[in-house]
């Protein structure tokens, strides 16, 4: 059994709690329920981005087919519109005002159906854009909540890493009461994930809540006063008289 005092066997129980209290913070600091807001905000916004592109790239290639429908129709109004000139002036064989009309009549029905395409189209992009602005509306109000939940995160960490300093700067101080080789002892049962000291509490161990076998107990019981037993089941320094 290692040896210390009855002041540093108290700073013992207070490097424990010390370190309790640090932990809990540090898990607090990671559990904080901004940061799965946060993490799914981002992930629905690198989704919704991608919706948004492709709903750009809709929208683009309409309104480029719909250009190239109205030059299309420009040209057939031209064509007929010259057309109608050539038969109004009279300028030409009876065969030759004969298929002017049959030219005509031939533009007029392409002309028509180039333009119920062109209003097919306008009736697409209104709904790719509508799409499109539903997109952009639910990415801002997303991008909102998202900044919001951040800027909560944020402040939250702040008063936490201050929390954390002051646990630092108070473990130093109480490490510093205590034994070296007590300390070891205590480093390397609380890198394993456990409590690394607690109070005997009757023949119960404070730290696993484990009750000790008669023998050991025994043993605790009729050690000097400076010494700090050890629980037989987990390891943790045992201080008697805190």
């Amino acid at each position: 059994m290692p040896n210390a005092d009855l002041a540093a066997q108290r700073a013992l129980l207070k490097l424990a709690e010390t370190d309790r209290r640090a932990d809990a913070a540090a898990h607090q600091r990671d559990a904080l329920p901004e940061i799965g807001v946060i993490a799914d905000g981002m992930r629905r916004i690198a989704e919704l981005r991608e919706k948004a592109a492709l709903s750009e790239v809709e929208v683009g290639d309409i309104d480029s087919a719909a250009r190239k429908l109205d030059g299309e129709i420009d040209s057939v109004r031209a064509r007929a519109d010259r057309d109608k000139e050539r038969l109004a002036a009279g300028a030409g064989t009876p065969k030759e005002m004969e298929n002017l009309q049959h030219e005509i009549l031939s533009l007029a029905r392409r002309q028509e159906t180039l333009e119920d395409e062109a209003l097919e189209l306008m009736e697409r992009r209104e709904s790719a854009a509508g799409g499109l602005d539903a997109v952009r509306g639910d990415l801002s109000d997303l991008t909102a909540q998202v900044d919001a939940a951040t800027v909560r995160r944020n402040d939250q960490w702040a008063d936490i890493d201050a929390e954390l300093a002051r646990f630092t700067l108070q473990r130093a101080a109480v490490v510093a009461e205590i034994p070296a080789d007590v300390m070891a002892i205590y480093e390397r049962v609380r890198g394993a994930g456990k409590v690394a000291a607690a109070v005997l509490q009757g023949d119960r161990c404070g730290a696993c809540g484990l009750s000790l076998d008669r023998a050991s107990f025994e043993e605790i019981r009729a050690a000097a006063a400076d010494t700090v037993p050890r629980c037989p089941e987990c390891g943790a320094l045992l201080v008697r008289n805190p």
